[in-house]
């Protein structure tokens, strides 16, 4: 059974940064997806960013160019590095795995099926 577990959120002020991390157990697949996803109520759920085991990463247009995806395999560890921050990204975020892999869409990443309770960032002057 895969468990995640999430860490590393807080408040920033627009323009800061945080890393966010998620320390997964029991993710044995030959082929497996992790991603970032984030959910501000009442918005729908976003798929942020996503990597897997053939070294693919994908961000979704909203956080491209600021947002970081990376995995410490010794460390079991999933990690996103957010610059900019922006209030727009507020919101709670979820780190999701899963056999498999990712794709260009970020829509398609909600297959995955083991998700973690989620960390607060919020972004606010």
């Amino acid at each position: 059974q895969v468990q995640l577990m999430e860490s590393g959120g807080g408040s920033v002020q627009p323009g800061g940064s945080l890393r966010l991390s998620c320390v997964v157990s029991g993710l044995t697949y030959s082929k497996w997806a992790m991603a970032w996803f984030r959910h501000d109520r009442p918005k729908e759920r976003e798929g942020v960013a996503c990597t897997d085991s053939a070294g693919a990463t994908y961000y979704s247009d909203s956080v491209k160019g600021r947002f970081t995806i990376s995995k410490d395999n010794a460390k079991n560890a999933l990690y996103l590095q957010m610059n900019s921050l922006e209030p727009e990204d507020t919101a709670m975020y979820y780190c999701a795995a899963d056999r498999g892999h990712c794709s260009g869409l970020p829509q398609e990443w909600e297959y995955l099926e083991d998700w973690g309770q989620g960390t607060l960032v919020t972004v606010s002057s």
